[in-house]
């Protein structure tokens, strides 16, 4: 990692922006819906929740969807909701897109390219594409000269990962599975989550194997599902009376390879730059945050997150999630609504159910599973077999 270059910077984004709305479609099997559709309904029960009309938005940024023809997905988008913005972008850095959407959307406001946008991600994986067509779309997404013809997929490339850390720091599949056991007591608190059955350590072991160290119930789940937000200015959303603002207060990425035989470190990743810089610019160290969205794609994923973005030690991730640190009454409460493995995961999308559960995590809407007290969170979006990383921190008023 010695060849990663981090530069600081005086400019700033901290308090210059908030989300002043947030909004949810149905997730998990949701039949007859497009990505668009889901988009769309996301979108409309965020301008809800702001209080806002769609011609209010000049600004429109959104994820890319496996499920949907478009590659300009926020235009196509744009013209299904009936807006016309001056500022728009459809991002793709794999699953890190969510985080990045959201600091391009901060940027772009400080910047005066829009004063408000909409930051939108929706798609079907589960029922807009059959389980073949979702797995050839994943594996397509791979390097068309030395990956794709021997179908190298996702999984694959994290299982490397997982196997390295295992072997450098004696993490066992036990540990791997408790993550999953936690996220599936988050997800039997949250209303709507795909997956709410009880869960057990031996449960996840003797789930099967999909690729070695990973057991089936190691994985995200398959989803369709959207989630929206409107991001403005600090100043607008003082002058719309906003009650509880959630502001943007710090964000940072790494993109540290393409081909995982190129990644620096199979243990360490980018997200440690990329956290490092949304630290610095919050003003705040991994000690301040009260919540977490930590990406789940796999258990291990988490584990290696929990180490990189300064939760715990390096090689002491499995034993946190043994110690109970992630779940309430621990060190940093992570993915309380259940996170990819258990409340939904429609691909690029699935990391901005992440930031919607920490935002009301922080507005302090999330009835039993609230946290507590709850002023500073933390959205970590990572993808391409931990090639892109983004970080975002969040907090309430009090926090600026």
């Amino acid at each position: 990692m010695a060849n990663i270059k981090s530069v600081s910077s005086s400019h700033t984004l901290r308090g210059k922006t908030a989300i002043i709305g947030a909004g949810i479609s149905a997730v998990g099997r949701v039949p007859g819906k497009s990505a668009l559709a889901l988009a769309a309904d996301a979108a409309g029960k965020a301008l809800a929740d702001a209080g806002i009309g769609k011609h209010e938005v000049d600004g429109v940024l959104s994820s890319s969807a496996f499920a949907s023809p478009f590659h300009r997905f926020s235009v196509a988008f744009s013209e299904y909701l009936g807006i016309q913005p001056t500022f728009s972008n459809t991002m793709q850095v794999s699953g890190a897109t969510a985080a990045t959407l959201f600091n391009i959307a901060a940027a772009a406001i400080a910047g005066g390219l829009a004063e408000t946008v909409l930051v939108v991600g929706g798609d079907s994986l589960l029922t807009g594409l059959s389980p073949d067509l979702a797995l050839r779309s994943m594996t397509e997404s791979r390097d068309q000269q030395y990956e794709m013809p021997f179908g190298i997929p996702v999984a694959n490339t994290f299982a490397m990962t997982a196997h390295r850390h295992m072997k450098e720091f004696g993490t066992t599949s036990e540990q791997f599975a408790k993550v999953a056991v936690i996220h599936r007591e988050h997800a039997r608190r949250t209303p709507g989550a795909q997956m709410t059955d009880p869960l057990s350590v031996d449960d996840v072991l003797n789930s099967g194997w999909v690729t070695t160290p990973y057991h089936k119930l190691d994985c995200s789940l398959i989803s369709d599902g959207a989630a929206a937000f409107i991001v403005t200015s600090a100043e607008r959303a003082r002058t719309l009376g906003i009650a509880k603002p959630i502001y943007i207060l710090g964000g940072g990425e790494c993109y540290t390879h393409e081909h995982i035989f190129l990644m620096p470190s199979l243990t360490t990743t980018g997200a440690v730059q990329s956290s490092a810089r949304a630290y610095d610019m919050a003003g705040c160290r991994p000690k301040d945050i009260d919540v977490a969205g930590v990406y789940d794609c796999f258990t291990g994923t988490v584990i290696m997150m929990l180490e990189d973005l300064g939760f715990c030690p390096k090689g002491e991730g499995g034993r946190f999630v043994e110690d109970g640190q992630i779940t309430y009454g621990g060190a940093i409460p992570c993915n309380t609504h259940g996170g990819l493995l258990s409340f939904a995961h429609s691909g690029m999308p699935g990391s901005l159910f992440h930031f919607y559960e920490v935002v009301n995590q922080l507005r302090g809407s999330c009835g039993e599973r609230q946290v507590a007290g709850a002023e500073l969170g933390l959205v970590h979006s990572l993808g391409a077999g931990f090639a892109t990383n983004a970080t975002t921190i969040l907090g309430t008023e009090a926090t600026l």
